[in-house]
């Protein structure tokens, strides 16, 4: 009898601080507050997402990086996707390429 796969464990404690710490990034950029973050910490924040995402999607557990339709606007994808790129010294033609090789 072969044993199910492992389901990795979720840190229920971790997910629970990140998501109430998103909800509240949210309603402060939603009240205007937009320097109520040091660029910094928005880097490391990003940073760290970045990773964890790609290391999920990576080890085959993908999934849609964003809540859901309308959760935000295209221009906020486009504005985070460009600047991702920039930062990761990519064009949009390396991100079809790498699109086209892998199948996501």
């Amino acid at each position: 009898m072969s044993s199910p796969e492992a389901v990795p464990a979720v840190d229920k404690e971790l997910s629970d601080r990140v998501a109430a710490l998103a909800r509240e990034v949210e309603a402060t950029t939603m009240a205007g507050k937009l320097d109520a973050l040091a660029p910094q910490a928005l880097q490391a924040m990003l940073t760290a997402l970045a990773k964890s995402y790609g290391a999920n999607v990576e080890a085959g557990n993908a999934y849609p990086v964003l809540a859901g339709p309308g959760s935000v606007s295209g221009t906020d994808v486009l504005v985070l996707c460009g600047a991702m790129l920039k930062a990761a010294d990519l064009q949009v033609f390396e991100l079809g390429m790498w699109q086209s090789w892998t199948g996501r």
